[in-house]
């Protein structure tokens, strides 16, 4: 049985050095460039071809492919479907293969061309890896070195069993473990050096330090996101054409796909309004289509040639809460296999009442509560109202008039109080995805196999306080309904 357990990574030497790999492992190198990787993918495939495993290579990257064995079975997912769409379509190929499959993956990095986010390559891991894990498979990954925030590789070494960097100096290469779980040796954790069969441990301290001088380390970089819309200000002082170029790019991440509303804003938007959009974003993904509709409403009267409107314009200061933060709530508190049954049509309605219980009970992760805070900060104790803003949302054809929820915060109280109720308001608009409504909406509309994913706007309450009496404003004839909240009247104007 200790023998089945023990899975060798098709190099005698390093077997020895780390006990062998071990049913159930999930194996990430760490490497500079894509050939090294293959290098190290082809013995371990030869040798589990050789012991009559079931190998299957996983295709999604833009890099050469890594495997050509007509032995292997190969599935080729496309990423630029979006997180969900890839995941699940994993899940489901993981699902089908079944129990103690050998798998190689394309490199995690190149998912950054398809999904512009290290988050959401963590938030990838962290729901791919348990699965393998529960069907005893082994699995090779690849990131690339320096590439990558501190916080992903943070999320990845704690999902993965064993962590490896891979290095090749003066064309020798050496392997670094970093992590091997439930594995130790004297000598596990310096690096080797690879000869063809055999191992050498670097033990000694000249050696480890003349190795590692001739490694680049870098300090904490940006998500990758940031890094495009970064570089993309620079683009603000370039020619037209290169900022119409730019400006397309970004809206392809913050509004979404090729869509009659998608051609509107590029009619109306410029480079700088898109700039000044992502810089209320909170975290990373699509603004959703309530907050383009808005966006874009207001542009259209902004530039009424007579300029009718602009007596009654306020200053605009919302902000949004990306798409992809909905996906790392549901990743970070572990209801992901609840997400993916529920897509289905055995699950759909089943799988909702339990999920929409939950998604109003999950923790955020610090990073995002932090973002939350500086938001709530801003605002001060300014009422706000915490609006859904899904993907399909207010698009032409798909109105979902009063399918999900929006909450009003009073926003009054201390900062802890405040904070809880704002959380609470963003758990209520997640939840609302799982509303018998929307989702009967969503089926009657052909859309339930859609990606709905949930972005939210946070807008400010227009109005203000008059003799502790919070007025809104509006064009309309009016009738007022009275909220006692915090010893506070609200008088919430609505349409006579």
């Amino acid at each position: 049985m200790e023998m089945e357990l023990k899975i060798s990574t098709g190099m005698p030497g390093f077997d020895e050095t780390i006990d062998s790999l071990r049913l159930g492992d999930n194996v990430v190198w760490q490497v500079d460039h894509i050939n090294a990787y293959k290098d190290i993918i082809t013995p371990f495939i030869r040798t589990a071809l050789s012991a009559n495993r079931k190998v299957v290579y996983v295709r999604f990257g833009d890099h050469e492919a890594l495997v050509d064995d007509q032995n292997v079975i190969q599935y080729t997912i496309d990423a630029k479907k979006g997180f969900e769409s890839f995941a699940t379509s994993i899940h489901r190929l993981i699902e089908k293969e079944g129990f103690k499959t050998f798998y190689v993956f394309d490199s995690l990095t190149d998912l950054l061309t398809s999904w512009s986010s290290d988050l959401m390559i963590g938030n990838f891991f962290k729901v791919c890896c348990p699965y393998l894990f529960e069907l005893e498979t082994v699995a090779y990954f690849a990131i690339n070195r320096n590439v990558h925030t501190y916080s992903t590789i943070a999320r990845i070494r704690e999902t993965t069993q064993v962590l490896l960097d891979l290095y090749e100096v003066e064309q020798k290469h050496y392997i670094h473990p970093l992590k091997v779980w439930q594995r130790y040796s004297p000598t596990m954790f310096f690096p080797h050096l690879i000869e063809g069969d055999r191992v050498k441990s670097i033990t000694s301290s000249a050696e480890a330090s003349a190795l590692f001088s001739n490694i680049n380390r870098v300090e904490e970089r940006m998500d990758y996101w940031d890094v495009i819309f970064s570089q993309a200000k620079g683009d603000l002082a370039k020619d037209q054409k290169t900022q119409e170029k730019t400006k397309r790019l970004l809206m392809s991440l913050l509004i979404g796909e090729k869509s009659r509303m998608l051609d509107l804003c590029d009619q109306y938007f410029t480079l700088k309004d898109i700039l000044g959009i992502a810089s209320r974003e909170v975290g990373t993904g699509f603004i959703g289509g309530k907050s383009v509709g808005m966006l874009l409403s207001r542009k259209i009267l902004k530039q009424d040639s007579k300029q009718r409107f602009a007596t009654y314009m306020e200053p605009h200061d919302s902000f949004y809460i990306g798409s992809d933060i909905f996906y790392t709530y549901i990743v970070q508190n572990g209801w992901w296999k609840d997400r993916v049954n529920q897509k289905t049509k055995k699950g759909y309605y089943s799988y909702a009442r339990e999920l929409r219980e939950k998604l109003l009970k999950g923790e955020f992760p610090s990073n995002i509560k932090e973002q939350f805070v500086q938001v709530l900060e801003y605002f001060g104790q300014s009422p706000i109202i915490i609006r859904s803003s899904s993907l399909l949302e207010d698009n032409f054809g798909n109105a979902f008039a009063g399918k999900y929820d929006s909450v009003f915060c009073v926003n009054q109280g201390t900062p802890e109080e405040r904070y809880q109720a704002f959380e609470n308001a963003i758990r209520t608009v997640y939840a609302s995805t799982m509303n018998e409504d929307a989702l009967e909406y969503r089926m009657n509309r052909g859309l339930f196999e859609k990606d709905e994913q949930m972005a939210i706007l946070i807008q400010r309450v227009s109005g203000g306080i008059i003799i502790r009496i919070i007025f809104s404003r509006t064009l309309l004839e009016l009738v007022t309904l009275p909220i006692y909240m915090y010893g506070i009247r609200v008088l919430i104007w609505m349409p006579g």
